[in-house]
């Protein structure tokens, strides 16, 4: 936080850090975490618990391997839950600590605190859990939800029980983990490190979807000690401004239990990893969380994704990367996962009750943290809800996990330089069934299921983060402030009434488009299997009024739509045409991997040879419906040179050269081809404002054709066309409001093959253009058309003729033209 703002006179313990200007930001109410005083004399350690009655500081000299070698009781909090101490640097030279390392033991009404105990004593210990909800256990050295870095992963395959800090009366319980629990590290980031945020309106943003690990992990342009890290995302913000890109979204970067050492446990199929990998002798393979969708620290840049993890090398790197992103003018957006954490669920175990890790925000104070059960009857067991499909629920009502939510991301914003944020399964920040107030209960709830989402209930995590000035949102026209996007859907909550909240989120935030992912991809691949209204494929083309305009939208904007046909969720790109259906249980190093969701991907209707023309030719539409679409596009990266996974649609736990990008230097013509296909398209985007208009088109901005240049009625009691089975959509963009140019889109739905014959190529009269113009194409995605130039060059586009030309555009193909 900005608090850390003195500099250290124990050097070592702040390695890699430097001093952090400016007053303490209201926003951090409570002041948790480590830091050192002003006048560097002394190290502050607050950290909150409402339950607990007793609570040890421990401090070590060592990461790992070693036990504390200064303790501190606090023996009451200062109030409002607060626990807080005070160490004399003094105290930390003469104990022999250079870095600092620290974590806390706690007690509570589960386990009371004795004096007599010594760390794996079982002195004290009541139950496991008790009635209100409390999991105290004093064996368990615990994480400060506030460190901002933090030692190690607290599970590894060298250790006992797979995970000593599950524990029940009969497993683990009186195991003291202080040895191998992961520890926070007191230093002091440096501040402004990050360069010059861009201030872009979102509007004009274009957005590149990456792990920090497989962008650079296989690359060759890339030092070898930064392949896979921060330091190695850096060295290719040079090619995504080349790209054209203008933000990317990282997957995770919270530090996470993902380091290679989580034991899939079962024999690995197809041929041995490369290089002796740990787990391939034993007839286990060692899988990752490779996504890194488990947070267990919200402050801590994760370790493994830098090639300096000394304490203070991730933060100085972190923002070393941001720095090189900014310097060419890209945002960085972070993707984070407040839904749940990586304390995670239930561990099966044969003891009599349920084995739950104890990391931190669980062992401080469990009924603050996570939404407990009404009466046991959780829907993740008897004791938590968890309507987010990866373990309990976070408890987002309540205000002080809301602060630690605000707080972390005010840490980002401000400190480590991020632009925005993508927040995971965004409708469990609106979940009103969970508890404000310290209580092992939460409200029942109309769906029974402990959830509830509402975008207007003021106490909510969304309205939260709405009301800090110090996350104020970006304006429209862009300036200072936070871009926020929320994934719309809780994925783990099928059987949640209003899961699905696409369209609800309130002003300020803008979506990922789930709509126009399902709709456009079904328009292409399902067309004649499923029935797809061309009034919908044109709500998506526009900005999806339908699900953003409006009082009942709460007065959204198009580029509130994040438009996109792929992402990390999913088949690439290049496999939404080229699979039919997921194949995710195969060897290594695509594979295996379990879930997923995939049921709109074809392989162009040639299983035989895949039709590779055809599948570039559905993948040109593809890119091109998300960069002529109104809204903020949306690309994955790889999907610049149509990176496949083989038809994975889940891997979230395949960290191989199979899910890392394929360098340059190893592309394909076809590939190469593609990435300028799609560079071009980026750039024409950028050129053309009113591909990104600020507010809803007008009926005089954007007026729609039949094939025969006839007008369409834009209201749609007059004629079937926007409800009816045409295959025919064709509009233009009058550009004179925008000062741009007027261009012309034709989309041809029809099939595009019977058999492996083209087919069903639809001739378009062409309207008339502005006075005094002519029609260029500025490109054709059918397959005569495939090469180095399937979208034009500026200034290089085909002259076609004046208004009253016939062209002919090939079935499931887009063409696109420009009036000059």
């Amino acid at each position: 936080m900005t608090r850390l703002k003195a500099i250290a006179t124990l050097m070592l313990a702040c390695a890699g850090f430097a001093l952090a200007g400016g007053a303490r930001a209201d926003i951090d109410e409570m002041q948790l975490g480590a830091s050192i005083s002003k006048d560097s004399k002394t190290v502050n350690f607050r950290v909150y618990s409402h339950s607990a009655t007793h609570i040890e500081l421990c401090l070590f000299a060592l990461p790992n391997g070693a036990n504390a070698v200064l303790t501190r009781d606090i023996v009451a909090p200062d109030g409002n839950g607060v626990w807080s101490t005070q160490i004399p640097m003094s105290a930390l030279t003469n104990a022999g600590i250079s870095t600092v390392y620290y974590g806390y033991r706690a007690w509570g009404p589960n386990w009371i605190y004795d004096s007599s105990w010594t760390p794996g004593s079982a002195a004290g210990f009541v139950s496991v859990v008790d009635s209100a909800g409390n999991r105290f256990n004093p064996n368990k050295l615990l994480l400060d939800p506030y460190a901002l870095e933090i030692s190690s992963d607290p599970i590894g395959p060298g250790l006992p029980n797979a995970d000593p800090t599950v524990f029940t009366s009969e497993l683990n319980r009186d195991y003291d983990t202080q040895q191998i629990a992961p520890k926070g590290i007191v230093g002091t980031p440096a501040a402004n490190a990050f360069g010059l945020k861009p201030t872009r309106a979102q509007k004009d943003d274009v957005i590149y979807e990456m792990n920090v690990r497989g962008m650079t992990a296989n690359d060759d342009s890339v030092p070898q000690a930064e392949r896979g890290t921060y330091a190695g995302a850096a060295e290719k913000a040079a090619y995504l401004q080349s790209l054209g890109v203008t933000a990317v979204e990282l997957q995770p970067v919270q530090e996470v239990q993902n380091d290679q050492d989580d034991i899939y446990g079962a024999t690995h199929g197809g041929a041995a990893p490369p290089n002796g990998d740990p787990g391939w002798n034993s007839g286990q393979y060692y899988k990752d969380n490779y996504w890194g969708y488990m947070t267990l620290a919200y402050f801590a840049p994760d370790r493994r994704y830098a090639s300096n993890r000394a304490p203070g090398g991730p933060t100085a790197e972190f923002q070393a990367m941001v720095k090189a992103f900014h310097d060419v003018g890209v945002k960085v957006y972070m993707d984070v996962v407040y839904n749940h954490t990586g304390e995670g669920a239930p561990i099966p175990n044969t003891g009599s009750t349920a084995a739950y890790p104890l990391y931190g925000m669980r062992g401080l104070d469990n009924s603050a943290y996570y939404e407990l059960a009404v009466n046991g009857q959780g829907v993740v067991n008897a004791d938590y809800y968890g309507a987010n499909g990866a373990g309990p629920d976070y408890n987002t009502y309540n205000h002080v996990a809301q602060n630690l939510i605000v707080d972390s991301l005010y840490y980002w914003s401000a400190t480590m330089g991020v632009d925005g944020f993508r927040f995971d399964e965004g409708p469990m920040l609106g979940n009103v069934c969970e508890s404000d107030q310290p209580s092992p209960q939460t409200p029942n709830c109309p769906t029974g299921t402990g959830f509830t989402f509402s975008a207007s209930d003021a106490k909510t995590a969304l309205a939260r983060i709405l009301s800090e000035p110090l996350l104020a949102t970006r304006p429209a026209v862009g300036g200072s402030g936070l871009d926020l996007i929320a994934e719309p859907n809780a994925v783990g909550c099928s059987s949640c009434g209003n899961a699905a909240q696409q369209g609800n989120f309130p002003a300020g935030f803008s979506e990922w488009n789930f709509t126009f992912k399902e709709v456009l991809p079904k328009a292409q691949n399902k067309l004649g299997v499923v029935a797809i209204a061309p009034g919908v494929v044109a709500d998506a083309f526009t900005g999806s009024a339908s699900l953003f305009e409006g009082a009942s939208h709460n007065n959204r904007s198009p580029w509130n739509s994040v438009n996109y046909m792929d992402s990390h969720d999913g088949v690439t790109l290049k496999d939404l045409y080229s699979c039919n259906g997921p194949n995710n249980n195969q060897g290594y190093p695509l594979g295996p991997s379990d879930g997923g969701s995939d049921d709109v991907s074809w392989d162009q209707d040639n299983p035989s040879t895949g039709q590779p023309a055809a599948e570039r030719r559905a993948a040109r539409t593809g890119l091109a419906f998300v960069m002529l679409s109104a809204g903020t596009p949306m690309i994955q990266a790889g999907d610049e040179y149509l990176r496949t996974l083989a038809c994975n649609d889940n891997p979230y736990d395949v960290d191989s050269i199979g899910a890392w990008l394929t360098p340059q230097s190893s592309r394909t013509s076809d590939q190469s081809n593609f990435n300028t296909y799609v560079t071009r398209a980026i750039a024409f985007r950028k050129a053309h404002p009113a591909l990104r208009p600020a507010a809803w088109y007008t009926p005089a901005q954007v007026v729609w054709y039949y094939s025969n240049a006839a007008q369409v009625s834009n209201d749609p009691t007059q004629n079937n066309y926007w409800n009816g089975a045409n295959n025919d959509l064709a509009y233009m963009i009058n550009g004179g409001d925008f000062a741009d140019s007027t261009m012309y889109v034709i989309y041809n739905g029809a099939s595009a093959y019977t058999g492996d014959l083209p087919a069903n190529e639809t001739q378009f009269i062409l309207p008339p253009p502005p006075p005094g113009e002519t029609w260029y194409r500025v490109t054709d995605a059918c397959e005569w058309n495939d090469g180095p130039d399937a979208w034009a060059a500026a200034g290089s586009e085909t002259l076609i003729g004046p208004g009253g030309s016939t062209y002919g555009v090939c079935g499931q193909a887009l063409a696109l033209f420009i009036a000059k």
